[in-house]
């Protein structure tokens, strides 16, 4: 989702444009199709670009850790590696705020340093890692950015929005605490426009992360009503306290750990985290330096996405 719109966002600013994934995107774009792990096929995608913009990762909250160092980590030293031996100039690397989270609240914060090691499960501390190594190789030949967008949602969303539709479907969305926790979130064309503003400064701005949101922070429990009201779905349903989540969680990893199963969990700790505690941040930094802000106010993603679903 968040890379086809901002590959829409490039084209419409003039760009030309190229694309390494997996499977063909049916966009208007040249394709290199492969794995971002293999260094011949990055190096491919790579040649004779301006600037490159890194935004494949595997997200998910199950796995064993191998999958995400191949993917996270792995693939983000080949793009390094490849950008350097072509001659790029410009990287911005798609990083996540959860890789300052450390399961306490986030308040006001901006990009706090990538911490591997205080990170919660396989999906942050990889991105940590990877982060630290695509802010490593800024150098004068390769300018380097990180760009933090948190929770991004709209339309088509298949890793926040759906997971949290199909749940409060069948009635197990319920509230982890008082649901009175301040989140921000990113609506997508705001992501997409924020990417493609840093892959324009990248070069004068270099060296730095940034985090990037709407900047309109909003209790958990209104985000997911409003949610599940754009999808004519009922909403959380009762309440579980934090500590009881937490510990549901723990058992739950366990057990998916022993099995080996690949569906998504009905909880782990990070999630019971996320929907409990306070992260928010401050965007002054972020849109002085990337010369950017939302288009889109989350009242009106709200509207686009119910429009979306009552179409579907």
């Amino acid at each position: 989702m968040m890379g086809r719109a901002t590959v829409l966002e490039l084209l419409a600013r003039g760009h030309r444009v190229r694309v390494l994934q997996r499977r063909p995107a049916g966009l208007p774009v040249e394709e290199v199709l492969g794995d971002v792990a293999d260094a011949d096929v990055v190096a491919r995608a790579v040649r004779g670009t301006d600037a490159v913009l890194h935004l494949a990762a595997k997200v998910d909250v199950v796995g064993p850790w191998a999958e995400y160092e191949r993917a996270n980590v792995v693939g983000t030293r080949r793009v390094v590696e490849a950008c350097r031996a072509a001659g790029v100039g410009r990287l911005v690397h798609v990083s996540s705020p959860a890789v300052a989270h450390a399961g306490s609240a986030l308040m006001g914060v901006g990009a706090e340093p990538a911490d591997p090691v205080g990170t919660r499960g396989h999906y942050a501390r990889s991105k940590a890692l990877a982060e630290i190594e695509a802010l490593a190789a800024d150098c004068p030949d390769l300018a380097v950015l990180a760009v933090r967008p948190h929770l991004v949602w709209g339309p088509g969303d298949t890793q926040l929005v759906e997971r949290l539709v199909t749940r409060a479907r069948a009635g197990r969305l319920p509230l982890i605490g008082a649901g009175s926790a301040l989140i921000d979130t990113t609506y997508v064309d705001n992501a997409a426009t924020a990417l493609a503003a840093a892959v324009e400064v990248c070069g004068p701005v270099h060296g730095e992360a940034f985090v990037v949101s709407n900047g309109e922070p909003r209790p958990v429990a209104e985000v997911l009503t409003r949610v599940c009201a754009a999808a004519g779905v009922p909403g959380p349903r009762g309440r579980v306290p934090f500590r009881l989540a937490w510990l549901a969680g723990l058992a739950v990893e366990g057990v998916w750990s022993a099995t080996g199963a690949t569906a998504t969990p009905p909880l782990t700790r990070f999630l019971a985290e996320q929907l409990s505690t306070a992260h928010w941040f401050d965007q002054r930094r972020t849109r002085q330096a990337l010369g950017w802000a939302p288009t889109v106010t989350l009242d009106e993603g709200f509207t686009r996405l119910a429009g979306w679903y009552a179409a579907a």
